[in-house]
């Protein structure tokens, strides 16, 4: 009986956690591209990744922001919309993204901060209603890339994965984002598709106050 019990709950948990996975994995087929097969849009979003101790991008948060700045000069995007994590005044993700961006060469006035963009759900809001953004380039690593998909293109921004895989990460690591992926991914069809909650809103800061230039 036992025995039975711990199968079903096992099975239950699979289909629960795994399906959605599954559903977002095949949803980003021929939606993920490298840099050079990108299409242009007229914005790069990039996603936070946390930061080191000292307030630098994490050697992740390093890669999407590279992979942005390569789109930028390729003449694949005009803005790089850069979200991340403000909540308190010593953990500053936008701005550590900026600060190394304009390290790279990326001008000042191609860069536009959210920051407000706690999880990739609200980095979507915000960036339709918020910054009246409606097509984007999505700037994250693969393991990444299906949730941020499902959810962008489900709240109105037609997005195209850009993988910000640029260096070979610890097998270790790479499990622990993948199975963190699992609940996330369940909460965000959730989210997108059922509850709809409001992330933290504002006045709206429309990146192109006019429509993009073709």
């Amino acid at each position: 009986m036992i025995l039975r019990f711990i199968v079903f709950t096992a099975a239950a948990g699979i289909l629960i956690f795994g399906l959605p996975r599954l559903a977002s994995g095949l949803y980003s087929i021929g939606r993920i591209a490298s840099v050079d097969s990108a299409s242009q849009r007229p914005v790069a979003i990039v996603f936070g990744a946390g930061l080191l101790r000292d307030g630098s991008p994490t050697p992740v948060l390093r890669d999407r922001v590279e992979t942005a700045a390569d789109l930028y000069f390729t003449g694949k995007v005009q803005k790089l919309l850069m979200s991340g994590d403000n909540r308190f005044v010593e953990y500053n993700e936008p701005g550590a993204m900026r600060a190394y961006a304009l390290e790279l060469g990326v001008p000042e006035d191609a860069i536009v901060l959210d920051y407000a963009g706690r999880r990739t759900y609200d980095t979507c809001y915000r960036a339709k209603e918020i910054f009246g953004v409606d097509q984007a380039l999505l700037v994250t690593q693969r393991f990444h890339l299906p949730r941020a998909l499902v959810i962008c293109n489900g709240l109105g921004v037609a997005g195209e994965g850009v993988s910000a895989d640029r260096r070979a990460y610890r097998r270790s690591s790479l499990g622990i984002w993948n199975l963190r992926e699992l609940p996330a991914t369940l909460v965000a069809f959730i989210d997108t598709f059922i509850t709809r909650p409001l992330p933290v809103l504002g006045e709206k800061e429309p990146i192109f106050p006019e429509p993009p230039p073709q």
